[in-house]
């Protein structure tokens, strides 16, 4: 899962997120983690990177696969047909090993129910599969499943690494009201989301039990470090909170989770962090 910790940390995993989308090695931003990583009080040494990926995220918890499973579903990644009734839904995110890399070509095969909470068991309607990205990311466009007797609102997955064993596990919706009597829902599944003009965006990230050496340890390369915008409000150094609101290059942007900006994390290229206003 990737948000906040319930002190309003950022999670490590949070900040490879970020660096990945805006385009940087993971390996590299690595450099990065322990100022962005939670929030220093004053006179408190950075604490030091772990091989794995503990940051109060073990891997990803296994769940049961329910009846509904069904082999060889399409390679796709969208799930939603035109017409499609429901709310579209887009979860995005990626896929990290025990020492908090990315792993490419992980499959990732999604089941879920239409919008009336009917599973299509004769064909393939809200099935499909696909692949982690070299970065290790995925997305998928479908809609909100709906409800069904016994159960709150979900996400069936499988996903396999390369040559390791599969993980069959589930993801949820933040503040449904049948979270609290599904007796299969697990807390530690429910992904980020939030509304988009109609739509929802939800973001998850998967860590598999697969074994990985720590990434070397880059040559630090000295660069300026701005102390501000280009017209702009948004400056390096800076502690932000989820809700800041800046400008940066004539866009208004609201920052999405707590941490200190520094060189590289410029509104525009951590979609992590900020989205515009």
């Amino acid at each position: 899962m990737d948000h906040e910790t319930s002190t309003g940390h950022i999670t490590r995993k949070a900040v490879l997120r970020a660096a990945l989308a805006a385009g940087m090695a993971a390996p590299a931003v690595l450099m990065g983690v322990p100022a962005l990583a939670r929030t220093l009080t004053a006179g408190e040494a950075a604490p030091a990177l772990t091989p794995e990926c503990d940051d109060g995220d073990d891997p990803t918890v296994p769940q049961t696969e329910g009846p509904y499973f069904k082999p060889n579903s399409p390679l796709r990644t969208s799930l939603a047909e035109s017409g499609t009734p429901g709310i579209r839904l887009t979860v995005s995110g990626y896929v990290f090993g025990l020492a908090c890399r990315p792993i490419s070509g992980v499959l990732l095969d999604f089941w879920q129910a239409d919008t009336n909470g009917a599973y299509d068991n004769t064909g393939f309607r809200f099935r499909g599969h696909q692949f982690t990205d070299a970065q290790g990311a995925f997305k998928l466009t479908t809609i909100v499943p709906g409800l069904y007797p016994g159960r709150t609102r979900h996400l069936h997955v499988k996903l396999q690494a390369p040559g390791r064993p599969v993980l069959t596990t589930q993801l949820y919706f933040p503040n449904e009201p049948r979270n609290n009597t599904d007796t299969i829902f697990d807390p530690r599944l429910l992904m980020t989301v939030r509304d988009a003009g109609g739509a929802r965006e939800a973001a998850f990230d998967f860590v598999l039990n697969v074994p990985q050496a720590p990434g070397p340890s880059p040559t630090a390369t000295p660069t300026a470090t701005p102390t501000g915008s280009p017209g702009g409000t948004w400056a390096a150094g800076t502690a932000y909170r989820a809700g800041d609101s800046v400008t940066y290059g004539g866009l208004g942007y609201a920052c999405l989770q707590a941490h200190t900006a520094q060189a590289g994390w410029e509104p525009p290229n951590v979609p992590a962090l900020w989205r515009v206003r």
